[in-house]
């Protein structure tokens, strides 16, 4: 399989399934296509059409067939690999992983839109601009870090805490991956319990080895680095 995606230092739409896959052991071959595409002539997406018919990554292919969409995609690797551990084994688990994942996926839209992924910078100064000036960002992450601090004392009801959202490291700890690291690029507060779920959530192996290529990318697009300030 062939996962096509963009810059790591900026893509969170590619992060999930790539941290996904490499975080469960499930083989595939990295295809990148840079964002600095959409300087020159034809852009991005007429470089990413021939691929998929949505002109957007994250996409994988699979022999003949082509998944695009990270929800999508992150399905497909469920039925593809029932044995991974993609979504947890539990009914209902499950179908609140797949709930906080589907909210993510269709929500959140403040937090996005002002505290834009941004790897290798750390613009706390901005995160603190941000949540004086955009009421909803707070919101967002208020909602964000109660969704996180409740599915952690439900995965490990003894009190000691579950080292991710449902256990083991899934579906549902790739999709907010990229939340992590926007916490941390702004510096935006959580609370004792989600604080330390994303520091665990950014060590471990999928989304540490992503963070680990986007610092050596070196290619920043001038309309995301309006701020930026190197660690």
């Amino acid at each position: 399989m062939q996962l096509v995606i963009a810059n790591k230092n900026y893509s969170s739409w590619s992060m999930r399934p790539w941290v996904l896959m490499r975080g469960l052991g499930i083989p595939f071959e990295e295809r990148k296509l840079s964002f600095l595409l959409g300087l020159g002539a034809g852009g991005f997406r007429a470089a990413m059409l021939p691929i998929s018919p949505a002109g957007r990554v994250p996409a994988l292919v699979d022999g003949d067939l082509v998944v695009w969409d990270s929800l999508a995609i992150v399905e497909y690797l469920h039925e593809r690999f029932p044995d991974k551990g993609v979504w947890p084994t539990e009914r209902a688990a499950r179908a609140r992983a797949r709930s906080i994942c589907a909210e993510m996926h269709a929500g959140f839209g403040a937090l996005r839109q002002h505290c834009p992924m941004n790897v290798e910078a750390s613009m706390p100064e901005i995160g603190a601009k941000v949540l004086r000036e955009q009421p909803q960002v707070q919101r967002d992450l208020e909602r964000i870090d109660r969704m996180w601090s409740d599915a952690l004392a439900a995965a490990a009801p003894g009190g000691r805490g579950a080292p991710f959202l449902f256990g083991a490291f899934g579906a549902a700890d790739a999709y907010f991956a990229p939340v992590a690291l926007r916490v941390r690029t702004y510096g935006l507060p959580l609370s004792g319990p989600a604080a330390d779920y994303a520091q665990r959530l950014l060590a471990a192996p999928g989304p540490a080895a992503w963070i680990a290529d986007a610092l050596q990318e070196h290619e920043f697009v001038p309309e995301d680095e309006p701020y930026r300030t190197r660690r």
